[in-house]
């Protein structure tokens, strides 16, 4: 006898900084078809990360519910907010800290900026790459802080994120880690890609790549679609589960939508929002047509 097929749940998590656009429409639609597509059991979440305070805004998140209202898309609730979760975050970052590898940053990006050329244009040094997935590469400047100085700049009140030990961190992890990407095929992790990564921020006490490592795993997440663009992502993320044994799901990152001149659309960049479509008389079918997907039924 067949052991019964779990059923699978998407989930789409927008940051409500912003109006929705094109590219927020195609991730959401995915994420949703595919849910549909695996039966009446398929689950499609809805999830706001919304850690950002200085760009949140609640009449972002009143919007994003409208355009995917009119979309058509339907969404278990409660909706999950990341704000109302920082326990969770708190209680990865301890597991974590019991290993050893957190270690306190107090450099701010000027520091860190000035730190690298000072080390790339070092006679000594041997060429290597100096810009990873979220920009430039941490030289680890803080990682070599003596500990009781560290100490005295916490106790003091300055300023510090908190990252992960890398080096340490794939240490302790036994065999390759790997992941199954439904476009891709089966991926093998090179975290080392983004060197010593924030997991808390000064600001907020986590970072996208931990609050969504946990959120996904809390919910029981098991088919992660997201745009190509955080493909890359997946190799740090797939290593916090395997150092908190979390569930691994299996990831689809598909296609963008790019503007005429082949660049990601993005709300900095006032990228056309679904509410002006909507009011300028398209229709969803149209959304649907203008993403490349196309319209059920």
């Amino acid at each position: 006898m067949c052991p019964a097929r779990k059923p699978i749940i998407t989930r789409f998590a927008p940051s409500p900084t912003g109006p929705l656009h094109l590219g927020h429409a195609i991730a959401a639609i995915y994420a949703f078809d595919m849910a549909r597509e695996h039966g009446a059991d398929g689950r499609f979440l809805l999830r706001m990360e919304d850690i950002d305070t200085a760009r949140m805004r609640p009449e972002y998140e009143e919007e994003i519910f409208n355009d995917l209202e009119w979309l058509g898309l339907e969404w278990e609730t409660p909706v999950r907010r990341q704000s109302e979760h920082m326990a969770d975050y708190a209680s990865a970052l301890g597991q974590l800290d019991e290993m050893g590898l957190l270690y306190p940053c107090f450099c701010t990006r000027a520091e860190i900026m000035s730190e690298i050329e000072r080390s790339q244009s070092a006679p000594h040094m041997t060429a290597g790459p100096s810009e990873g997935p979220d920009g430039p590469l941490y030289p680890g400047t803080c990682l070599k802080l003596d500990g009781s100085l560290a100490e005295e700049k916490i106790a003091s009140g300055t300023p510090h994120a908190l990252r992960l030990n890398m080096q340490k961190a794939l240490s302790m992890v036994d065999g390759p880690l790997v992941w199954t990407d439904t476009i891709k095929g089966e991926i093998r992790a090179t975290p080392e890609i983004f060197q010593d990564v924030v997991l808390a921020r000064k600001d907020v006490p986590t970072s996208y790549h931990l609050a969504v490592t946990i959120d996904d795993h809390l919910q029981g997440v098991n088919m992660v679609t997201r745009g190509e663009d955080l493909f890359p992502a997946t190799h740090v993320h797939r290593l916090i589960q395997a150092l908190l044994r979390l569930d691994v799901p299996t990831y689809s990152h598909h296609r963008l939508i790019t503007d005429r001149n082949g660049k990601r659309l993005a709300k900095r960049d006032k990228a056309t929002t679904l509410k002006t479509l909507r009011e300028s008389g398209y229709t969803p079918t149209d959304i649907r047509n203008m993403t490349g997907i196309i319209s059920e039924g």
